[in-house]
């Protein structure tokens, strides 16, 4: 997705194995406010996890790092959002770039994973390919992220990789920071919070809890909240930024 508006940019990231699907709504959202939005595609996604497989962390960051270089052409500002994954991907954003992203905006973000198979995928990645997906953790009828059915485990080892260092690294966040989460989350376990909040440098971080939403909450029964909320952040923070 791709929309140009004003001189304020904002890059939304969609999650492990999803798509730009879950983000649109709120990209055409913020659209609609007169904001310049970009909602890349991860590599690896949109066509088959057997592709995904192929990718790896650096892929995904570097397709978000080249969409963050193309909005600070044109934008005076730009604040880094991301639901999940893309949510972790929105931090090493604002570690590596400080000077380039202006605010953060964080949905059930995923740094880490309370999982004991994690310890042992390193040698299970070699063996099976995948397993069962995670998409579509929505407890909202009829909505659909556009997810892969399977998860790929080398896809998944990577990711943990990028978790490892962008925990290292929280420190370097002084962004302000909105962070939204799910009270059900069938996904990502509230670990991330806790290690997100604990180790970021910033001095403003303000929380929200999501009463009515599973993990994918920008496509469930609390997404007019995330747009509201989220749009009433960026303009506080940006009009900061200029004072």
């Amino acid at each position: 997705m791709t929309v140009d508006g004003g001189r304020i940019g904002v890059l939304l990231s969609h999650g492990f194995t999803g798509s730009p699907a879950s983000m649109v709504p709120w990209g055409y959202d913020l659209a609609g406010r007169g904001y310049t939005v970009r909602v890349p595609l991860l590599p690896g996604h949109g066509t088959s996890w057997q592709d995904m497989n192929r990718t790896g962390w650096e892929d995904w960051y570097g397709e978000v790092d080249r969409t963050l270089t193309e909005l600070r052409s044109t934008c005076d500002h730009v604040v880094v959002a991301g639901l999940s994954m893309g949510g972790c991907l929105a931090l090493r954003l604002a570690e590596q770039r400080p000077g380039d992203v202006d605010a953060l905006v964080l949905v059930n973000p995923a740094v880490s994973l309370d999982n004991k198979a994690l310890a042992i995928l390193p040698a299970l990645k070699l063996i099976v390919p995948s397993l069962a997906g995670i998409g579509n953790d929505i407890k909202k009828p009829g909505m659909d992220e556009i997810g892969y059915a399977r998860t790929p485990l080398r896809a998944l080892a990577s990711q943990v990789k990028m978790w490892k260092d962008v925990r290292a690294n929280l420190a370097k966040v002084t962004q302000p920071l909105l962070f939204f989460r799910s009270d059900d989350d069938h996904v990502v376990d509230a670990g991330s919070m806790d290690i997100i909040r604990a180790g970021v440098s910033s001095k403003t971080v303000e929380f929200v809890a999501l009463h009515d939403s599973f993990h994918v909450a920008t496509l469930d029964n609390d997404a007019p909240l995330i747009f509201d909320t989220s749009a009433d952040f960026i303009a506080a923070q940006v009009a900061a930024a200029r004072g």
